[in-house]
């Protein structure tokens, strides 16, 4: 079983040096040392929100992810990574936070331990989730090839405004990224219509336990989602 929980970096330190080193070790995995999305500096940003994938027998992180909610003094990670190859890319979240909330699904992780069980997927639904109940305009995320489908599903689209329609070499050479947008998380108009649903019933009921369905079988999961406890800047 596992727990998918939130909670405001700046509140968790120590649950965010879990996931950081959880992170860093899936990205040695494929020979990765370098992020923009997993430096630290996050952990103090008031505008920066973690999820955390947790064995429940254990307490152990697995998986998560996080968002960033656009500030000023807090450029978003795609605004870092992009901008040495297309520093419009400044211009294009600046227009998004015009009298508007933007941020960015970034640093989605989960360990070999739980392949198979669909978290990848989980944890971009949840980002969606989140942009609705932290009442975000629109929000971004920038993904490596084999997960831009996944991206699509949940309502996203690629941003062919800034890079070559869109990709980047990044963060290797050798490896490609895409940037996408959801430009409408309330009503998430490019969604699979049942994807959607999905994500509506998460949003109305964020804390609940579903068995949920991935590749290798079904895993019961306690989603743990609610603002409540969460005091927002």
């Amino acid at each position: 079983m596992l727990r998918i929980k939130l909670f405001r970096a700046i509140d968790d330190l120590e649950s965010c040096q879990r996931f950081a080193e959880g992170h860093a070790n899936v990205l040695r995995d494929y020979g990765v040392t370098k992020v923009t999305s997993s430096n630290n500096g996050w952990f103090y940003n008031p505008g920066a929100y973690v999820v955390t994938v947790e064995l429940m027998n254990t307490g152990e992180i697995v998986g998560g992810e996080r968002i960033h909610i656009a500030h000023k003094d807090f450029p978003l990670p795609i605004e870092q990574a992009v901008n040495v190859v297309d520093p419009n890319v400044h211009h294009l979240v600046a227009s998004h936070m015009d009298h508007k909330i933007t941020g960015e699904l970034c640093g989605l992780w989960n360990a070999k331990s739980i392949a198979g069980k669909g978290v990848s997927f989980l944890l971009t639904k949840i980002g969606v989730v989140l942009a609705n109940l932290l009442k975000m305009d629109s929000i971004f995320v920038l993904c490596a090839p084999y997960t831009v489908s996944l991206c699509q599903q949940v309502g996203f689209e690629i941003e062919t405004s800034i890079g070559n329609q869109g990709t980047f070499f990044y963060p290797k050479l050798d490896l490609v990224a895409t940037s996408l947008v959801i430009k409408d998380p309330k009503t998430l108009t490019h969604a699979d219509p049942k994807i959607r649903q999905e994500i509506f019933d998460l949003i109305a009921q964020p804390n609940n336990t579903v068995m949920e369905h991935g590749p290798k079988g079904a895993t019961e999961v306690e989603y743990r989602l609610s603002l409540d406890n969460i005091t927002t800047p």
